[in-house]
């Protein structure tokens, strides 16, 4: 039987009225996206860089109650976090308060992080920069994702049971439960923009790991001596007027986010998402920070922003089916994914490549430069992390026979 979602009216939010056409195949498209049984609701956001055109609409319950999905509705944007904790970084490098080429150990106690990166009998831990943990270079497990010989992942143990954990936590997990994949890689090894390597040199080695950012967070706290959620306000949600916007820990008592789903079952899990950090916010937020981080007016210096588009490293393929992390053919800069779809797989309408992020649940923030195009949105779905590098492409597509 098909989703009930495909029955359901659209809410949209059309201020720059553009084609009714296209605007049609979008709703359609949306409609096709929260088709699947798994989908509950879906929201999704297009906005063109020059304000031609603009287009939202969701589709579906926002909660169990059946009350209905929104376009201003709070979402959890899951890993989309990333963006907004590499941005804090590279503020807190031009204001002096962290090197990229520092040793993370410089800015974190060795109570906290020694002996984390031991890997046939050698500590690599000192080696790890900043660098290295915007890059996902470190070789370091993914606490959540990984899992300990015999036992069930995080995540598997959170959906069971929610609870809340600490960086301390963390990285006893990783450190005692859990084996690196890699040593640090060699920086200099990096090669622009995805170009060739030179016949003969290795080519770094890049995994996924939470446990990478949620140190790049201890770093943070440790050096403006503020928890996440003031720094934050201070950094980006503040002066970039993102007043939809916050932390976990800062969340509004009268503001309802949508239900988080896992497959059938809603996944009520407020511990965990605390401990996670991920923030909640709404499409017209997401796309507002996004144009400001690629037009560099996150930064003090505008040419900042080219940090995180600098040098790009391929994902590893994996055949985890349940995996919740990016794979093949992702690639990653410092912060920030890089998607297209190779030719391989679509030789007659070639995809353009968007830059962003993506997350666990559904979500994603991308830009992308060809057709200078900012494009939002979620099914809040775990067993949907995927459904962004499916849904992106055909929606692009769609964009650009309208251009």
């Amino acid at each position: 039987m098909a989703n009930d979602n495909q029955l359901k009216p659209v809410h949209t939010d059309n201020p720059t009225a553009g084609s009714e056409a296209l605007v049609g195949r979008l709703q359609e498209l949306l409609h096709q996206l929260a088709a699947p049984q798994s989908i509950h609701h879906a929201v999704i956001a297009v906005e063109k860089g020059d304000g031609s055109f603009r287009w939202s609409g969701a589709v579906g319950d926002a909660h169990p109650d059946s009350t209905p999905m929104r376009v201003d509705t709070p979402i959890w944007i899951a890993s989309v976090t990333k963006l907004y904790i590499a941005s804090s970084i590279l503020k807190l490098v031009e204001r002096g308060l962290l090197r990229l080429d520092a040793p993370m150990s410089t800015y974190l106690p060795q109570a906290l992080i020694g002996g984390l990166h031991r890997l046939g009998g050698v500590d690599y831990t000192e080696q790890i920069t900043i660098h290295h943990l915007l890059g996902h270079l470190t070789g370091l497990p993914d606490y959540i994702d990984s899992r300990p010989k015999g036992k069930k992942t995080l995540i598997e143990e959170l959906i069971q049971q929610d609870s809340a954990f600490t960086i301390s936590d963390i990285l006893d997990r990783v450190r005692h439960k859990l084996t690196p994949l890699f040593p640090p890689q060699p920086l200099d090894a990096a090669h622009p923009d995805g170009a060739a390597h030179p016949a003969g040199a290795t080519r770094p080695k890049v995994s996924y790991s939470d446990t990478n950012f949620q140190l790049l967070i201890a770093i943070i706290e440790a050096v403006t001596g503020e928890p996440l959620h003031a720094v934050l306000a201070d950094l980006l949600f503040t002066p970039l007027g993102l007043a939809h916007t916050w932390h976990p820990a800062a969340q509004p008592e009268s503001v309802r986010p949508a239900t988080l789903w896992i497959d059938k079952q809603p996944l009520h899990i407020p511990l965990a998402i605390r401990s996670f950090g991920d923030l909640f916010s709404t499409v017209d937020d997401l796309l507002k920070f996004m144009r400001d981080l690629i037009r560099g007016e996150v930064f003090d210096d505008p040419a900042t922003v080219n940090l995180m588009t600098q040098r790009w490293h391929t994902f590893g393929f994996s055949l985890n089916p349940v995996r919740t992390s990016p794979g093949w053919p992702i690639q990653y800069g410092l912060g920030m994914m890089r998607f297209y779809t190779p030719r391989l797989f679509s030789p007659l309408r070639p995809t353009p490549p968007v830059i962003g992020h993506s997350g666990a649940t559904g979500s994603w923030l991308f830009y992308c430069p060809a057709l200078d195009v900012y494009l939002a949105g979620t099914v809040d779905q775990v067993a949907a992390a995927a459904a962004p590098f499916r849904f992106v492409p055909k929606l692009l597509h769609i964009l650009a026979s309208a251009s």
